[in-house]
């Protein structure tokens, strides 16, 4: 169970504070792949990036016994100033790997994005971020409860979409998501539940068919 316990998210403005999300208590469930659905703006990466603990509420809190990833996608987690291979080199040194070379040999690898794995972050393209941070979260040898994707498959390379596809269906056994995806046919394939966003609330609905329904007939017009 990932645990909401009287959560809101704020940004101030020259109006007051608008509010992404308001007192919220959920216990969410990790047993199912779930899909975020909301249209944009609503917070679906805000809420992503609060799940995995790089973004905080300004009230309440989110915890869980579970394992979670930091988020997956076109924005990662990674160090600008700092190149990909150095940001693999810190993250493995944190989780304790003395030779961190084999590690980041497999990043290398799996991003493909040559040259530019000893360049700084900050010069790479969002696509070549994405490949980067995807790759570092799948070279650890520790597994994680839940992972935190989020428009992972925006990236527009298919090879690149299909051996990322591939290495998550890997790690369905083990492994639950929690995704955002603009593609509905991609969460479907992916996801078993949805968690609809709606007026700064979350409704967990334990189907995603239903719960597609549901995000639909709000937000999709002349349906």
């Amino acid at each position: 169970m990932i645990h909401f316990e009287n959560v809101s998210k704020f940004y101030p403005t020259k109006q007051g504070k608008h509010y992404v999300f308001r007192n919220i208590n959920l216990d969410l469930p990790t047993d199912k792949n779930i899909a975020i659905l909301g249209p944009n703006g609503v917070g679906k990466s805000t809420l992503i990036r609060m799940i995995g603990g790089t973004d905080l509420p300004n009230e309440g809190r989110i915890h869980s016994p579970q394992n979670i990833s930091w988020p997956l996608g076109l924005q990662g987690g990674l160090q600008g100033s700092m190149t990909a291979r150095e940001n693999v080199r810190f993250v493995a040194r944190i989780h304790g790997y003395k030779n961190t070379k084999p590690i980041e040999q497999r990043v290398q690898d799996f991003a493909e994005i040559g040259k530019y794995f000893d360049e700084p972050v900050k010069s790479y393209s969002s696509g070549m971020r994405s490949r980067v941070t995807f790759g570092l979260t799948m070279a650890f040898d520790f597994d994680f409860d839940v992972l935190l994707i989020d428009e992972l498959g925006a990236v527009g390379d298919a090879n690149f979409r299909k051996k990322s596809e591939e290495l998550l269906l890997s790690k369905y056994e083990t492994t639950k998501l929690i995704m955002v995806n603009h593609s509905v046919s991609s969460l479907k394939k992916f996801c078993q539940a949805g968690l609809v966003i709606q007026d700064q609330m979350l409704q967990f609905i334990d189907d995603i068919d239903e719960a597609v329904k549901h995000y639909e007939s709000i937000y999709v017009k002349n349906k």
